[in-house]
């Protein structure tokens, strides 16, 4: 605990059996639980993490990254933490500044931390293969001048978050493949909370788990499609909800509607209560929770009627 915050690691683990213990051993005292939450390992990841006296959440499959944080997030919530650091099982990065990015959000100074690779020069010399480097640094350009913010690098695994921050982003809106890392920072940008770099030094070894080059160029077109959809989101586009879950997007403002909208500037009273409608769904509310199938019609009508009635011969369209 820090400053009367409640920490909680969550380690979102896939056969990471070998390097589980050293990464565990160097937690600080500062956190109040580890939570381990594996993705159909086929090690034993899952025995050595009841040894150690881990809280333990199993998958019943590889249902990917993205959805493992989804679940870590979710249980890290349930069980009380003010303050939610993800570690990464793989001992790339050292557990040992948990306490210093946990602090940083428990004295109020930002809701968000990152651990960068790049600030501080030490990612080529801790092994970052040289094609993931320049993709790191063209990406996080491209991504700083669509996305308006200034980090050094969108990639790292290594975050530590707020609870409110975890309560407002729309996260079950997006991948459950490895681009969930940047479409959470493109949520986080866009809900304006403040983010924080510290130097971490990084470790690439035979033991830690690092995508191909087919899954990094995936990846890299992912960040891309991520960042202009987000850029559209400010020019006032509107992505619909099919298309925007098939990109694995969360700029899904349209409520299932299968095609898309003609938004108006005079139509921003209704944007922003469907837009407050999307913020409540937290991790532990889905859609049919959070309202009823009754409210939402509803809405979606009101919408639909006053773009039909507002837009009509209108030079300030904007349209998808």
């Amino acid at each position: 605990m820090i400053n009367g915050h409640r920490v909680v690691v969550v380690l979102p683990a896939y056969n990471a059996a070998k390097t589980l213990e050293a990464t565990v051993a160097e937690l600080p005292d500062t956190v109040d639980q580890t939570i381990l939450v594996d993705d159909g390992s086929s090690d034993g990841t899952v025995s050595l993490a009841w040894s150690l006296g881990l809280s333990v959440y199993v998958h019943d499959g590889n249902y990917g990254y993205g959805r493992n944080q989804q679940t870590c997030y979710r249980e890290a919530l349930a069980c009380g933490a003010d303050i939610v650091v993800m570690v990464h099982p793989d001992y790339q990065y050292t557990p040992m500044l948990v306490s210093s990015m946990a602090a940083m959000i428990a004295y109020g100074v930002y809701d968000v931390v990152l651990g960068s690779r790049i600030v501080g020069g030490g990612a080529l010399k801790g092994g970052m293969p040289l094609y993931k480097y320049v993709g790191n640094r063209m990406l996080t350009l491209v991504e700083n001048l669509l996305l308006g913010a200034k980090l050094s690098e969108y990639h790292t695994g290594y975050r530590a978050f707020r609870r409110s921050v975890l309560t407002t982003l729309p996260l079950l809106e997006n991948s459950d493949d490895f681009v969930f890392d940047n479409q959470m920072l493109a949520q986080c940008v866009h809900f304006g909370f403040r983010i924080g770099e510290v130097s971490c030094p990084t470790r690439y070894f035979e033991g830690a788990s690092s995508i191909n080059f087919r899954r990094s160029v995936r990846y890299g077109i992912g960040v891309l499609g991520t960042s202009l959809q987000y850029k559209m989101q400010r020019w006032g586009c509107v992505v619909s909800g099919c298309s925007a879950r098939k990109a694995g997007s969360w700029i899904c403002v349209t409520m299932g509607q299968p095609h898309c909208q003609t938004l108006c500037r005079s139509t921003s009273k209704i944007w922003k209560l469907r837009l407050a409608v999307m913020k409540k769904r937290t991790l532990g509310l889905n859609r049919e929770s959070f309202s009823s199938k009754g409210l939402e019609s509803a809405i979606q009508g009101l919408f639909d009627s006053a773009v039909h009635y507002l837009c009509r011969n209108r030079e300030d369209q904007i349209f998808c």
